[in-house]
């Protein structure tokens, strides 16, 4: 019986091993359209290990779009994308009831049609140029993982992932997402320019005849089994103490720290912490560790804690970032107590 067991322990062992070492393969696999943006690539990878929802800034012309069909392809899941637009409406996206009629009976009735937001991977165009119902009702979507209409509640798929962008530049026409709605997105990434040599990549790969043909590394249920392995990634209390004192800190309120309360107008709240804890161990996952690090933490901080700490009209004013507000964080709480890099 002993030996059964541990034998079967050895071959699931052997798993998790084999569906660690094809994480490195899909970024290989994204690279093959996607000239540099390495780290944007990563952080989209650990959002989907963590089992969360990104909001990714930038420019147009970035590959933002083509960045997440390719990561859906590389994954073999169900990817949709949705342009929004200032009259779209929520049942554009979560669906509407039609009539039907029964050819037998010669009844009607109605039976629910399903929108688009029934996929693994739903990419949200411009998520800032839709009014604040449709952007709610989406967001009521991430939340729950289901949909509710006529009293009946319809279950989105296993892995279900939204991956929202927005651009920085153009205002005109648009409808921020409240701080309230941000908070639901567990990583804000920008996008930024490539450099010199990344960009005359580009033009020598996207002005020719090269076709690239993307392989199939991992499936839905790769990933759903990935998700479950990150969240048992060991975190020592060290480290949640770490980070519940720099979630702290980011309060002005609480803060002893003279940037924060100087600029920052409102601080992250609880959920801040839960990304931060689980985005580290979905880094650490990536890594092949099985225990969270420091670097893990201070790894991910950026695109998890953006987007969760609001500044004043005084840091606009002097040109401070929220980024700025971040480093200032961790230098003045400092190192955890055991840390364990």
């Amino acid at each position: 019986m002993q030996d059964s067991a541990s034998q079967d322990q050895a071959i699931k062992r052997q798993e998790v091993q084999d569906k660690l070492a094809k994480l490195p393969l899909v970024a290989a696999e994204i690279s093959k359209l996607i000239v540099g943006q390495k780290q944007i690539v990563d952080e989209l990878l650990i959002s989907v290990l963590a089992g969360g929802h990104c909001l990714l800034e930038g420019v147009p012309g970035l590959a933002k779009t083509l960045m997440v069909s390719t990561m859906a392809q590389s994954l073999e899941l169900d990817f949709r994308r949705v342009q929004f637009t200032p009259d779209l409406m929520p049942s554009d996206i979560i669906g509407t009831e039609i009539l039907e009629e029964d050819h037998v009976s010669g009844k009607r009735f109605f039976k629910f049609q399903k929108g688009p937001v029934f996929t693994n991977i739903l990419l949200a165009d411009e998520i800032n140029r839709t009014p604040p119902k449709t952007q709610a009702a989406l967001l009521e979507a991430m939340q729950e993982r289901h949909v509710s209409y006529a009293g009946e509640v319809h279950a989105l798929p296993r892995p279900f992932f939204v991956l929202a962008t927005q651009n920085p530049v153009e205002q005109a026409g648009t409808y921020p997402l409240p701080e309230a709605q941000l908070d639901r997105f567990l990583m804000f990434i920008r996008v930024p320019y490539p450099s010199e040599t990344e960009e005359v990549e580009i033009l020598s790969r996207t002005t020719g005849t090269q076709d690239v043909q993307l392989n199939t590394i991992l499936n839905a249920d790769d990933v759903t089994g990935l998700q479950k392995l990150a969240r048992e990634v060991e975190i020592s209390s060290a480290l949640l103490t770490h980070i519940a004192r720099v979630v702290r800190a980011s309060r002005p309120a609480e803060s002893t720290n003279a940037m924060v309360k100087e600029y920052v107008r409102w601080g992250s709240g609880p959920r801040a912490g839960q990304a931060l804890v689980l985005c580290a161990k979905a880094r650490a996952l990536m890594n092949g560790r099985f225990s969270v690090t420091i670097k893990d933490i201070q790894g991910v901080a950026k695109a998890v804690l953006r987007h969760r700490i609001l500044l004043n009209f005084q840091a606009e004013a002097n040109e401070v970032t929220t980024e700025d507000i971040i480093a200032a964080l961790f230098e003045h709480i400092g190192q955890p107590v055991s840390p364990l890099d």
